[in-house]
């Protein structure tokens, strides 16, 4: 039996039982049409799941009950928070959604000069709150307990500045050096500086050198700035992570 798994934006406690909201509802009753008693598994992205099921579906809503709490072990040891470049449509969908199921910890989206997005204070807002939704698909459909913040769209030379106390990499393909010359961060914190689709520009490259970050390559191929995070998620986590 297929077991769903739903993410709820509330506090969750054993034992208890609260309203289904309007768009889990939609899903779970009026697209696959489960009944009453139906077990589920929620999680409210902060930590761990729990089992639950179905009870008093009705042709409008429905609640669940909730049971027992489960604790997941599937969190990256490695803390990597990426910087990445706005790409266009469904580019920025995509390397948020897979760098979710490849472990990332957190994603700020950035605006650098070769970037062609651009973005007004509403538009900005609500592809904010679309990008997080794509988050949180991802952590439910991969399993992870906890769903990685996307926080707002920011200049790449503000946020270069910003990290500190972590290992600072950027993604540059003209770069010699291999991820692997480097050696696991003490606090396995890192950054990931990825570029946009036409690339860094020199001056970025050297902005972030003088941030402290260090040019790396991942291989003798240029990746689309989508693939990148996949890429080099998979690298990190098979040096230092759970890989």
């Amino acid at each position: 039996m297929r077991i769903p798994r739903i993410f709820i934006d509330t506090d969750l406690s054993e034992n208890t039982t609260l309203a289904l909201p309007d768009t889990s509802f939609q899903h779970l009753c009026k697209v696959l049409r489960l009944k009453s008693d139906h077990p589920l598994r929620v999680f409210n992205g902060k930590g761990g799941q729990y089992n639950a099921s179905l009870c008093d579906v009705e042709k409008r809503s429905a609640s669940i009950r909730i049971t027992d709490f489960e604790a997941l072990e599937n969190e990256s040891p490695i803390q990597v928070t990426i910087g990445q470049t706005l790409s266009r449509g469904e580019r920025m969908d995509y390397a948020v959604q897979k760098a979710v199921e490849a472990g990332v910890y957190a994603i700020q989206p950035l605006f650098s000069e070769r970037c062609e997005v651009k973005l007004q204070d509403s538009r900005a807002e609500k592809r904010l709150q679309h990008w997080q939704q794509v988050a949180i698909s991802a952590a439910e459909q991969c399993g992870r307990g906890v769903v990685p913040i996307v926080h707002s769209p920011i200049e790449l030379s503000e946020w270069v500045t910003k990290c500190k106390d972590m290992l600072k990499l950027t993604l540059h393909h003209h770069s010699a050096k291999p991820i692997r010359h480097f050696e696991q961060p003490s606090n396995n914190q890192i950054c990931l500086l990825i570029g946009p689709e036409g690339g860094l520009s020199e001056n970025e490259v050297q902005l972030a050198e003088k941030s402290g970050f260090s040019a790396i390559t991942l291989g003798p191929r240029v990746l689309r700035t989508e693939t990148a995070p996949v890429v080099a998620l998979s690298v990190i986590n098979t040096l230092w992570g759970d890989i």
